[in-house]
């Protein structure tokens, strides 16, 4: 299958499939779309407390705001630009409201269990800090130049803290821990502690809990492309290019016949298999693209 084939292919997919957001998004990125067009579908899932909630994560489908379907949205307006947007005056309105008295985001409130959701997802109390989703949330923050105000904020400053505290009492415990580690340390300004913890980062990273380098490898593993889904990526220093190659031919050759990417975890439901499905081939499609496998 030519490169052109999978692009074409992929569009048949997402334009006869995907969610709204996730037609914008390969738009921006492979048709000719505007970042205002992405922004604009993002915003119905925000509400007025500025959280983001109404299945953004597709395996928690209630309307409420939520920490994590808030990191997805930032993630989308990180994608395109868009943090200049008025989107981001609610995030940070809804992420003040959140902070813990010790610094933190909860990982989900207990809303979740009102209505369908992965089990992954259920929540027994709420006010209990988490890694995730807070390091990466602090670290698209400050990464961006929009919005330095917030940095010297007290609310913030706690977020800070609280992930000093945490990634100086252990290591991560898997892949989305992982990912919150480097967001936060690769952008927090003490870069001289921040050396300290990355170099134990990487030991993680290339140990057997770390990066699986089989492209075969089945189940709920985190592969290459995860860790370094683009070449300037955190990780990628830790892979070869033999290892990126490999598994860029075993993502092209995964390509199911409709067109999209199959889901490497149990969907909770038919909707948001689906809508994962839309999100998934429009990140792999743009790996394959900053590696040069696509045109």
């Amino acid at each position: 299958m030519s490169e052109r084939g999978v692009l074409e292919r992929a569009a048949t997919f997402i334009y006869s499939n995907a969610r709204l957001l996730d037609r914008k998004r390969f738009a921006y990125h492979f048709d000719g779309g505007t970042a205002e067009e992405v922004l604009g579908a993002l915003r119905p899932y925000q509400n007025e407390d500025g959280g983001f909630g109404h299945a953004l994560e597709a395996d928690m489908r209630g309307p409420h705001s939520q920490p994590v379907a808030t990191e997805t949205a930032l993630l989308v307006m990180r994608e395109v630009g868009g943090f200049g947007s008025d989107l981001l005056d609610g995030v940070i309105r809804y992420l003040r409201s959140i902070t813990l008295p010790g610094g933190g985001l909860p990982r989900a409130t207990t809303e979740v269990n009102r209505y369908p959701h992965a089990p992954w997802w259920v929540t027994e109390q709420d006010g209990v800090p988490s890694i995730n989703p807070t390091g990466s949330i602090v670290g698209m923050l400050l990464e961006q130049q929009e919005r330095t105000d917030i940095i010297r904020e007290e609310w913030f400053q706690r977020h800070i803290d609280f992930l000093w505290n945490h990634v100086e009492q252990g290591l991560p415990g898997d892949y989305h821990d992982a990912a919150q580690w480097i967001s936060f340390l690769q952008h927090v300004p003490d870069r001289e502690r921040a050396a300290m913890h990355l170099s134990r980062l990487d030991e993680w990273l290339t140990g057997p809990s770390g990066i699986e380098t089989n492209p075969l490898a089945e189940g709920y593993v985190h592969k290459v492309l995860d860790y370094a889904p683009t070449p300037d990526s955190y990780a990628a220093k830790l892979v070869s290019d033999q290892e990126v190659q490999r598994h860029l031919d075993w993502m092209l050759s995964t390509q199911q016949e409709d067109g999209g990417w199959a889901l490497t975890f149990p969907g909770t439901s038919p909707a948001a298999e689906q809508e994962w499905r839309g999100w998934l081939t429009v990140e792999n499609l743009k790996i394959l693209r900053a590696y040069g496998r696509l045109s």
